[in-house]
């Protein structure tokens, strides 16, 4: 199985997993007299099968992404750490422009004014600059994990 295709399966599994445990909150307490709409206990072990299939699938993903080479001297578990980063950061960045730049209309001289303490373009084109690196390694990353299989 290739790396991409383990992530697929694993978001797969995690959806699987919340779906199941809303199933079994609604089936977890009924009305004395009525019956729940599906066996708790059946729900249960099913939830507890697709852990384990999850558990092992999400370490298999992280001992490939620790061992597959991305660049020089770095792995993949070291690139999606910097692809993170490089997302939280463009958020800020963006955000910061963001607020720095609304415009706000006064209609009396009485009205508070306020003023940008920050260069908007520059910030702006900084947000831009971080999306445009994260784009470009989340493609490599992409790249390589349709090249890649899971270890076992």
């Amino acid at each position: 199985m290739k790396l991409a295709e383990a992530l697929i399966f694993r978001a797969d599994c995690q959806k699987r997993f919340e779906q199941l445990k809303q199933r079994l909150l609604i089936s977890a307490k009924v009305q004395e007299g009525d019956e729940p709409p599906e066996n708790p206990n059946e729900l249960l072990t099913e939830l507890e099968s697709v852990a384990g299939q999850l558990t092992n699938l999400i370490q298999r993903i992280n001992r490939t992404n620790s061992t597959t080479a991305y660049a020089e001297g770095k792995t993949l578990s070291d690139a999606l750490a910097e692809r993170d980063i490089l997302a939280l950061k463009r958020t800020a960045y963006a955000d910061l422009a963001q607020t720095a730049s609304v415009r706000q209309d006064r209609y009396s001289k009485s009205e508070v004014k306020f003023k940008s303490t920050v260069n908007v373009p520059e910030i702006q084109k900084r947000a831009d600059e971080l999306a445009k690196a994260y784009r470009e390694m989340d493609a490599r990353i992409q790249e390589i994990n349709w090249r890649t299989d899971v270890t076992q």
